[in-house]
């Protein structure tokens, strides 16, 4: 979702400060993170997830997991955006709400409303405008209240009006005047997002009755990722995530979280066979825990010079991750456009022992045309607004 599925994309460059590749076993030092321009490997990071969910939604197997791959594009939304936010503040003592907002207008809307137009073409073709979501619910989704809504066709768009909603206030809170100008405004900032985390957790309950249920769990995931981008980027407070950069334990690291990854069923599973959570389903109450892990254990470990650094940072992976936010909002045409296929060809993809390959090849496909022909050429757009009306 950029890294979003929508957070801001990051390119696959990565500028290691003076730091040679492969030359050291030793931890980063702040310096040397403070020093890095790029993030290639969450590009890798928001590939996987993005086909983590891909598969989920087209019978793929259940290790996959994919239910939960949202929730790390969440974290990664969080940490980027607000990495890029304090780094900005660092250059220019202050952070442009204008150029925010801009950038965010033209990298995320251009391609969100391009598909839901597709979506409801598709819709009025097939007889359903006037039947079933979005066609029914429209409003939600030009507004992006898109979790509020019954599914249907672009249901997975839900986890954008999370986000929009987020960042409409989240800079505004975390980076007003009054909040800059103090003297202790890391721990404002760090006491903010504490505060924010513990009312999400505390609604979640309370959201039992309504639907979706646990929905403010989501923005819970979000501040983590935030949280963790203030805590690495003071010196101080990097000491805690240090020793996960070093590139041995950076690799242990990331084989425990593929690990407890794979096992993310049974906890869910144990949750409700014990009453653990109350009212609160599992499948509500393990995500809270397990971003967590996403933001304080794999985000560091894929941030050191190792092996999984550099795997996630292999051009594949890059390539994919940087069209992450259009394969997730693809995957229903895409889906549609596979089923047509098979029934071209006097087949049935329910039928198929894989569908989920198919559909993931499509979306891509499609996903990688929706790059060339909207995403890019908004950004660039974009860029040149805000390097004229704006600068």
């Amino acid at each position: 979702m950029t890294s979003t599925p929508t957070a801001d994309v990051v390119s696959s460059e990565l500028d290691l400060a003076g730091r040679r590749i492969g030359a050291s076993n030793q931890p980063m030092s702040h310096a040397e993170y403070l020093g890095l321009k790029r993030f290639p490997a969450l590009d890798g990071l928001r590939a996987i997830a993005a086909l983590m969910v891909v598969v989920f939604h087209n019978q793929g197997p259940d290790w996959v997991q994919g239910w939960i791959g949202v929730q790390i594009f969440f974290v990664i939304s969080g940490y980027l955006i607000t990495t890029l936010m304090l780094r900005e503040e660092d250059r220019s003592g202050q952070i442009s709400f204008k150029k925010f907002y801009a950038r965010r207008i033209f990298r995320i809307l251009p391609v969100y409303f391009v598909l839901l137009g597709v979506t409801l073409l598709l819709q009025f073709f097939h007889g359903t405008l006037t039947k079933n979501p979005p066609g029914t619910e429209l409003p939600l989704y030009l507004f992006f209240f898109n979790e509020f809504g019954q599914g249907g066709q672009y249901g997975q768009s839900w986890s954008l009006g999370i986000e929009q909603k987020f960042y409409l206030f989240w800079p505004l809170l975390a980076f007003s005047a009054i909040l800059v100008q103090r003297r202790r405004k890391f721990r404002g900032r760090i006491g903010l997002t504490l505060v924010l985390m513990a009312i999400m957790l505390v609604m979640v309950p309370l959201s039992m009755g309504g639907d979706p249920r646990g929905w403010t769990a989501h923005y819970f995931s979000i501040l983590v990722g935030c949280l963790v981008a203030i805590l690495m980027h003071n010196r101080r407070t990097y000491a805690l995530f240090k020793p996960l950069t070093r590139p041995w334990v950076a690799c242990t690291a990331a084989a425990a979280f593929v690990a407890i990854h794979a096992t993310v069923h049974l906890w869910a599973s144990f949750i409700d066979k014990h009453h653990l959570a109350g009212d609160v389903p599992g499948f509500i109450a393990v995500p809270p825990p397990y971003v967590v892990l996403v933001g304080f254990l794999l985000l560091p470990a894929l941030l050191a010079n190792a092996f999984p650094q550099r795997l996630l940072s292999m051009r594949p992976f890059v390539f994919l991750g940087e069209r992450s936010y259009s394969i997730y909002l693809v995957q229903l045409i895409a889906h549609e456009a596979v089923v047509a296929l098979y029934l071209l060809f006097g087949a049935n993809l329910s039928k198929s022992p894989v569908p989920f390959v198919a559909v993931s090849l499509m979306s891509i496909l499609m996903a990688h045309l929706c790059f060339l022909w909207v995403e890019k050429p908004m950004i660039n757009v974009g860029k040149r607004f805000i390097s004229t009306k704006l600068a």
